[in-house]
């Protein structure tokens, strides 16, 4: 560990053991102090499993009251472990970028240059004008942390890096480590639990807190590095080279598939908050700009266009004029943006005489602005500040982010069916009503904030041609008897592994319906098809999967092609590596030729929206990250080499597909396997956990793999140490094909095995079969435990053999050491976790009471049982650092 993120640690550890002390005793601190020093000693230790048991038993031996402040110590432990790590990144990063005299790796000057050499740089730089990274926010509850605890997170973070900005010394230390244990007694005593479960809109808020904390500020400063590393010295004061690439999206309320709570109200409130935030961010932008363009009349010249604009504010507002003037005396570029940012916070204010009608009305005003800094001579203030909000303006629009609408096939279908028989004004359900009132919310959210504020309409479980089709005769019939339609691109989801293999048939019949046919007209033949990652991995097993949707990447790029279509993938990608997570860049490149071609577009849900873009450094990192790999993945070069290497190894990926998928299969429909798996993992409970406002299954119960979400499905398997998800199946696969030196070759030589076995890698790093065997003896099926932990141990063996590793990520050193000091400490928080499963499961709910607890009324004792679960549940995800 190095040593500036050991003293973090160890500071940070130290002031919560103060915490400990001060809140329960010294007792409380022996306590954790005795089961951390046993778990570590437990760990890689073959000792039989004395000392894991010997931990075992001490947990035991806790009061349920006990066991709740050590499961609460351990998660702040993890809280703080996590902040300091991600504090370190930021340092290195910042160190990297101040020691580097040329392009880091995989940054976007470093792609520039490598395609500039492949390509030349004309043909680099009309690539790079077409870039287009669409990060898509969702709402699916992965995030197990409350955002109370976040925020004492973003505090104590912000405390630890005043320590390396700050010389601090004598009092200055002293009160800088006052507020970092006021602010960690503050996260113990919180509630780790929500005690509800966020609204839709609750969820909008979040989603909003990122963008007002880092991504506002953060896009802008992408593309102004990047342009500092086009122009070098001529940057900021000649007309910039970058153009915004990054567009948001969003379906946090309008992601209605299997949540009753997104309505069409809600999804106009989700775009008017969207919006309030967007235009209150930019008039704020607009009024500092203007602030400091004190550049007076005589020195800087108003341009006869300017003066024409100030003309037309004085028409519009007196008042407005007027108040922008005796701010700006004799300083006319000053007192046409400070009038610019009165107009948009009419905008906001939905004041119709002042409001601008769309977001390019802004940009032409501001463009106004700039040509006549530029025509006075003023080229660095033209292509300052001001340069930098004209980005804000073309990323974020008036909208901020696109509200995607997502919808089951099957609703639509049932929803025709009722109108065909009813007819669109007859006595209707309230669901087909609702399906209709969804197209009119679409309607008047482009009415009020443009055509890009909201038009996607994707179509989960495409199956049919018939399911594009119904999105486009909804859409009429929401709005039969009037002539102002909404504009709407239908966007098939294929999910299944069935829905992949037939997926260019389905698209092929697509291409014949009149309105595709009109909107391709009106959009430069663009089309988006999304792939699902979460129920194709539930479907057929990861490593079937992720060959199924490599294969249909590559048959869909090639249907592209044949219909001269500019073609968007959108990767329907979890946090989990059972749910295609991962590193995203890693990800990029390994995808088939022309599936890529300058545009990447995935979702980002629950936990990663924070890890990612959390922190502004490490987004704009990320941003970088995937930018850079997006623009190189159609380089040449990228595409021979997985050209050639997906033709080379196709034999070997059809062998691992077809052993894989029959294993998994053996396994998931054996009978009985649904009820084992609720038995063996907290799926009931994770369930519970009040993280998200989406339902976790389809039904009252959980009768067949098909009626969980993929969410808890992951989610589960993770808490239980196992991560069956993202690795079963895959070493049975690799022991039958045996081909070892091929199998080597491959991982060299085929980026998408690469990432493959190494993301596998992570998941086994992850897992730990001593913890896993107590969590299997909660079942009664040992056929199927002994399966699991057979294909877990094979896989183990094979990667290992594969990779040439010793033991999982030794390869990757700073990783692999990091999960494997956690490793531990996430073991204290399993033991709590089996035991209170053991006694809901097992035992009954009164096992281990002592008779001071036995004052409870009836059912109390399995609420407490489930609250130290539900407390674990979030100590585990904080410690692995995923959920689903």
């Amino acid at each position: 560990m190095p040593d500036p993120l050991r003293d973090d640690i160890r500071l940070l550890g130290g002031l919560l053991g103060d915490v400990l002390r001060e809140a329960g005793g010294q007792d409380l601190l022996d306590d954790v102090e005795r089961l951390r020093e046993l778990t570590i000693r437990a760990y890689g230790v073959d000792d039989g499993g004395a000392a894991l048991a010997e931990a075992s038993d001490v947990v035991a031996g806790y009061s349920l009251e006990r066991a709740e402040q050590v499961a609460r110590a351990f998660t702040c432990y993890f809280h703080l472990a996590n902040l300091a790590e991600e504090y370190h990144r930021v340092r290195v990063l910042r160190q990297r970028e101040a020691e580097s005299g040329a392009a880091i790796e995989e940054s976007l000057p470093a792609a520039f240059t490598q395609l500039t050499e492949e390509v030349g740089r004309d043909e680099a730089l009309r690539r790079l004008s077409e870039l287009e990274f669409r990060p898509v926010l969702t709402a699916h509850p992965t995030e197990a942390r409350r955002r109370a605890v976040s925020g004492a997170v973003r505090r104590i973070s912000d405390l630890l890096a005043d320590r390396d900005t700050v010389e601090l010394g004598g009092t200055s230390r002293s009160e800088n480590e006052r507020r970092l244990i006021a602010e960690i007694d503050t996260m113990w005593r919180t509630s780790p639990i929500r005690a509800a479960k966020p609204t839709v809109l609750d969820e909008v808020k979040t989603a909003m807190g990122v963008f007002d904390a880092t991504l506002f500020e953060t896009y802008p400063e992408v593309y102004r590095r990047l342009d500092d590393w086009l122009l070098d010295g001529d940057a900021g004061r000649t007309k910039p080279v970058a153009s915004p690439f990054v567009y948001l999206g969003s379906w946090i309320g309008g992601d209605r598939d299997g949540n009753p709570n997104v309505t069409a109200e809600v999804t106009r409130q989700a775009a008017t908050l969207a919006a309030e935030h967007a235009l209150t961010a930019l008039e704020q932008a607009a009024r500092a700009t203007g602030r400091k363009l004190t550049l007076e009349e005589a020195s800087t010249p108003a341009s006869d266009e300017l003066k024409a604009l100030w003309q037309r504010m004085r028409q519009l507002s007196e008042d407005l004029a007027a108040q922008a003037a005796a701010e700006s005396p004799n300083e006319p570029h000053r007192a046409a943006v400070l009038a610019i940012a009165g107009r948009v916070g009419a905008t906001r204010a939905r004041d119709a005489d002042l409001a601008y009608r769309e977001p390019a009305e802004l940009e032409a005003d501001l463009q106004i602005v700039q040509d006549s800094l530029v025509e006075a001579g003023a080229n660095r203030a033209a292509y300052g500040d001001l340069q930098r909000l004209v980005w804000q303006v073309q990323s974020f629009g008036f909208h901020l982010a696109e509200i995607e609408v997502r919808q089951h096939s099957q609703v639509h279908a049932a929803a025709l069916e009722e109108i065909h028989d009813k007819g669109v004004h007859g006595d209707l359900s309230d669901r087909t009503r609702e399906v209709l009132d969804t197209f009119r919310a679409l309607g008047a959210v482009q009415k009020r904030f443009g055509q890009r504020a909201a038009r996607r309409y994707i179509v989960s479980f495409t199956q049919a041609p018939e399911h594009m089709a119904a999105v486009y005769e909804l859409a009429a019939l929401a709005f039969e008897g009037t002539d102002d339609p909404p504009v709407v691109d239908a966007i098939p989801l294929f999910e299944t592994f069935a829905d992949l293999e037939n997926s260019v048939e389905i698209l092929e019949a697509m291409l014949e319906m009149p309105q595709v046919q009109k909107r391709l007209a009106e959009n430069g033949r663009r089309v988006e098809v999304m792939l699902g990652y979460s129920d194709s991995s539930k479907d057929v097993g990861p490593v079937a999967a992720t060959l199924a949707l490599h294969s249909a990447q590559s048959r869909i790029a090639q249907w592209a092609q044949r219909h001269d279509i500019t073609l968007t993938l959108f990767h329907g990608r979890g946090g989990a590596l059972g749910r295609g997570g991962g590193p995203a860049n890693r990800a990029v490149l390994a995808q088939p030729p022309h599936s890529v071609d300058g545009r990447f577009k995935l979702t980002e849900q629950g936990e990663v929206i924070l890890a990612r873009y959390g922190n502004p450094t490490i987004a704009a990192r990320h941003i970088e990250q995937v930018a850079a790999a997006t623009l190189l993945a159609s380089a040449p070069s990228t595409e021979k080499r997985n050209a050639e290497a997906t033709e080379r190894f196709a034999g070997m990926a059809s062998a691992l597909d077809a052993t894989s998928r029959a294993r998994f299969h053996e396994l998931v429909q054996s009978e009985g396997f649904p009820q084992w798996f609720a038995e063996v993992t907290p799926l009931e409970e994770v369930g519970l956990l009040p993280i998200g406002s989406r339902p976790a299954k389809r039904g009252l119960s959980v009768n067949s793999l098909d009626d969980l979400r993929a969410i808890p499905w992951v989610f589960s398997w993770s808490q239980a140490r196992i991560n069956l998800a993202g690795w079963y199946g895959l070493g049975t696969a690799l022991r039958e094909y045996g081909d070892l030196e091929q199998l080597r070759a491959a991982y060299e030589e085929w980026p998408l095995f690469t990432t493959l076995l190494d993301n596998i890698e992570m998941s086994l790093a992850k897992a730990d079969e001593r913890i896993a065997r107590m969590y299997l003896a909660l079942g009664d099926r040992d056929d199927l435990a002994d399966m699991v932990l057979t294909e877990m141990h094979l896989t183990y063996e094979w990667v290992l053999k594969v990779t040439g590793n010793q033991w999982p990520l030794a390869s990757r050193r700073v990783l692999g050491r990091a999960v494997q000091l956690r490793s531990p400490y996430v073991d204290a928080l399993s033991l709590l976790q089996v035991r209170a499963l053991r006694a809901l499961r097992t035992q009954g709910a009164s096992e281990g009471l002592s008779l001071d607890e036995g004052e409870w009324v009836d059912g109390g004792y399995k609420d407490r049982w489930r609250h130290l679960l539900l407390l674990t549940v979030n100590g585990v995800s904080a410690g692995v650092q995923n959920t689903g």
